[in-house]
This record gives structure tokens, C-alpha cells and sequence, in this order.
């Protein structure tokens, strides 16, 4: 087994899931936060567009971001002048597959996680003369902290294994947007099931891990 043809898929995946899933987390609570206690029209509309990719296919996700983000869009055009290269079959898309996907997860979970906080506890905040940001940095987070670590860890998780979206818009190529998930589809279509064996291994070890981890933390606090 080649360690370097091994080990780059890992590296990737780790890389996408990790920077993803910072992004997903600061985005579905600040997202979440907001709406938090909100009535307007349209909100249920709005909400339910959010969580259309947790119930589409992947491969539907990945068309639409392919169809945004691609070189025909003027996004994908804005993209590529402002950063000299296109977005699309590069990491930074499989990231931005990763955020898209697993976003609905982070923000269900941190919505739930918020409406479970006494809003009692944050008008006695603001009556005290804290500011907004207080309230929410020192009453809300803490009081949805193990929301925020469920949130996190979906996010982590769905990331590691996007494959659908992340094939349609970042490709697979070996050493550049090659993750886990795509390196097992092509070592099982190719016939190398011990390479798949050993990447499918790696996954569960780092998921395991991980999960391990969180909960030490969860009972140490």
C-alpha cells in the first residue's frame, strides 16, 4: 500500500471537515440566534428553504452549487477574478459542499437548542443594562452549550462523509479534492477492496475517536 496515496484522501477530508464545519457552526448559530423568537411573514418559508438540503439528493445539491458557482455564472466569474482561479475541482468547493450540506443539521440543532433557553433569564440580562451581544455571549450560549457540541459534531460528521455534492462540484481528483468518501467509490468500483477497507477504517477510527472525545469533555464539564 502506498502511504502517500493512502494518507492524502485523510489529510483532505480532515481539512474540509474541520474548516466546514467551524464555518457551519458559526453561521447555523448566528443564523439560528436570529431568527430565535422571531414572527414575520415569510419566516416558514424562509426556514424551509434552509432545510431543503437535508431531504434533497446530493447530487441535487451539487447541480444547483455546479449551476451557481460554475464559470457560466457571474458568480463563479466574481469568484474566479477575485482569486485568479475558478472555485469549482478545487478543496474550497468540496468546503462549501460540506457547509451547504450540513448546514440544516446545525441550524435545526442550535434552533432547538436556543427555544429551550428561559427567555426570562435574558429580559433579567437586558433589564440589568447587558447589551445584545452580552446576553447572547454570556446567558444564551452557555445555557444552549450542549446544543452547540451536537451542533458541532453533526457538522464535523456530515462533512467527513459528503460525498454526493462534493463529487458533483469538486471532483475527484487524487491529491487536490480527493476526500474519503469519493477515494472509497473509486477503490470499490476499481476492484481494491483493501484500499477501501483501510480508508473505510480510517473514517470510523476518526468518527470514533472524535465522538470519544466530545464525550470526556461533555462529562468532565
Amino acid at each position: 500500500m502506498n502511504w502517500h496515496e493512502f494518507w492524502s484522501p485523510i489529510q483532505l477530508s480532515l481539512q474540509v471537515a474541520l474548516l466546514s464545519s467551524v464555518l457551519t457552526i458559526i453561521l447555523g448559530t448566528v443564523v439560528a440566534r436570529a431568527l430565535n423568537g422571531k414572527s414575520f411573514r415569510g419566516k416558514t418559508l424562509l426556514e424551509t428553504a434552509m432545510m431543503l438540503p437535508l431531504v434533497l439528493p446530493p447530487t441535487v445539491v451539487g447541480f444547483v452549487l455546479l449551476m451557481f458557482l460554475g464559470r457560466r455564472s457571474w458568480i463563479g466569474r466574481f469568484a474566479e477574478w477575485l482569486f485568479s482561479s475558478p472555485i469549482i475541482f478545487t478543496w474550497w468547493a468540496a468546503v462549501i459542499a460540506s457547509v451547504v450540506v450540513s448546514f440544516p443539521l446545525v441550524f435545526q440543532t442550535m434552533k432547538v437548542g436556543f427555544a429551550s433557553v428561559d427567555r426570562q433569564l435574558e429580559e433579567a440580562g437586558r433589564s440589568a443594562g447587558a447589551t445584545e451581544w452580552q446576553v447572547f455571549r454570556y446567558i444564551a450560549l452557555p445555557l444552549a452549550y450542549p446544543s452547540l457540541i451536537t451542533a458541532y459534531i453533526l457538522g464535523f460528521a456530515r462533512g467527513l462523509g459528503e460525498f454526493g455534492a462534493t463529487l458533483m462540484i469538486a471532483g475527484n481528483i487524487p491529491g487536490r479534492t480527493q476526500t474519503i468518501p469519493t477515494a472509497i467509490y473509486v477503490a470499490v468500483d476499481a476492484g481494491h477492496t483493501g484500499m477501501a477497507w483501510a480508508w473505510t477504517i480510517a473514517m470510523i477510527g476518526i468518527s470514533f475517536l472524535m465522538l470519544l472525545a466530545t464525550g470526556q469533555k461533555s462529562n468532565i464539564g
